[in-house]
């Protein structure tokens, strides 16, 4: 009996179920490690890990030699990006997390695509039909749900800084996203160069508003899942997942399972109840994310 080798899709979708797991449990990563060390030294010590497993990548594929072919261009766009993301992006998000359950911050971040939309008409060109419209109404719908924790009659924001970090992060998050894909350089050796330069104004950032902490066992446990699985290799992953896929939208799609995934690692690792509001809130907001690519 001979063994059927798995065909390159099998393989793409293979890779992305992995990255998605792997990314669904990284909103109790925060929670958890939040309990342990404040989110600056979160993002100090895991983008420090990502620095590493970016370099490491690179040395293992014997493309060292492309840290040094770079530019003054290449340098100051990845002034820009590391400016985005890592720092920006994850100084946001890791507050969002401080503030908010952890159920309300996960759901809040998958409001990005609808946020990339919306950017890309000013900064892409892009029109916007009826449907579109449509499609972002019914995700804002979700996250008004999620903000007022589901109690519509007193219309009250009990969490209104953790609801506009998450959101403000979504910002930083598709402003990156368009900014990189106008970037043609190897994709690994620009993420090394783009979490340098996040090190640095994160460490700046440490300096000046905070202090440099000395993490406890469960808290470098924690940075280090995070530098691994949300910044570093799972990246890679899925741009290998991606590679691999006959069509983006084949494994692309598969995002979607992430959230719910999520939900499920909040209430078995964290301990929290998911409410009805948090699932009614996600619900509204992948659809509107769903019926936007549909759309496209």
């Amino acid at each position: 009996m001979t063994k059927t080798a798995l065909s390159g899709q099998q393989k793409a979708t293979l890779l992305a179920l992995v990255a998605v797991l792997c990314w669904s449990t990284i909103g109790s990563a925060f929670k958890l490690t939040l309990r342990h060390i404040d989110f600056m030294n979160i993002l100090l010590y895991a983008s420090f890990f990502s620095l590493v497993v970016f370099f490491a990548i690179l040395a293992l594929r014997g493309r060292l030699s492309l840290l040094i072919q770079v530019t003054r261009k290449d340098i100051l766009h990845s002034a820009l990006l590391g400016l985005l993301n890592p720092f920006l992006f994850y100084v946001t998000v890791l507050k969002a997390y401080d503030i908010l359950l952890a159920q309300e911050a996960v759901v809040l971040n998958y409001v990005w695509p609808i946020t990339l939309t919306l950017l890309s008409i000013p900064m892409l060109k892009q029109k916007i039909g009826w449907k579109s419209i449509l499609a972002i109404l019914i995700s804002f719908l979700g996250v008004i749900i999620i903000a007022v924790k589901g109690n519509f009659s007193s219309f009250h924001f009990t969490s209104t800084d953790g609801v506009i970090l998450a959101l403000v992060c979504t910002v930083f998050w598709s402003l990156f996203f368009i900014f990189n894909m106008k970037d043609a350089r190897e994709e690994v050796s620009k993420m090394f160069f783009n979490f340098l330069f996040g090190f640095a104004y994160t460490l700046a950032a440490v300096l000046i508003f905070s202090e440099i902490q000395l993490p406890s066992v469960k808290a470098i446990l924690g940075v280090t899942y995070i530098g691994l699985f949300e910044m570093g290799i799972t990246f890679i992953i899925w741009l290998k997942a991606l590679k691999l896929s006959a069509t983006t939208a084949k494994v692309a799609n598969l995002i979607f399972i992430s959230p719910f995934l999520s939900l499920i690692w909040v209430s078995i690792a964290v301990g929290e109840q998911i409410m009805g509001y948090t699932i009614a809130g996600l619900i509204f907001i992948v659809a509107g994310i769903v019926l936007q690519r549909l759309v496209r």
